[in-house]
C-alpha cells in the first residue's frame, strides 16, 4: 500500500481521519478505506490537525456525519469536500 495520510472505515462515512501528520492546504491525501481495502484521494482545501476530520465529501447543513460507520452528529454549517470537520461545523444531536 501507498502511503496513508487518513482512514476511512465504512464506505458510508462521511469523514476521514487524519492520521499520520497536519494535512496542509493544498497537498493530495491518500485515504484507506478498510471495510473495501481500498484507497481514494482527496485534496485538502484547508490545514487540517492530525486526528482531525476531513470532509469524504460535501456535506449539507443538517446532514447526519458518519465516521468509523456511527452516528457522530450532524453538520450546522455546509463542509465541502476536503474541508475540516470539527466543532465549528460539527455538533452532537443530543442538545
Amino acid at each position: 500500500m501507498s502511503r496513508t495520510d487518513f482512514l476511512v472505515h465504512a464506505v458510508s462515512d462521511t469523514v476521514g481521519v487524519v492520521v499520520t501528520e497536519d494535512a496542509v492546504s493544498g497537498k493530495e491525501l491518500i485515504g484507506w478505506i478498510m471495510e473495501t481495502d481500498e484507497t481514494v484521494a482527496i485534496r485538502a482545501v484547508e490545514d487540517i490537525p492530525l486526528g482531525h476530520k476531513l470532509a469524504l465529501r460535501d456535506i449539507e447543513r443538517d446532514e447526519t456525519i458518519i465516521k468509523y460507520g456511527h452516528d457522530i452528529g450532524k453538520a450546522v454549517a455546509e463542509i465541502p469536500r476536503g474541508h475540516h470537520a470539527h466543532v465549528h461545523n460539527v455538533k452532537t444531536k443530543r442538545w
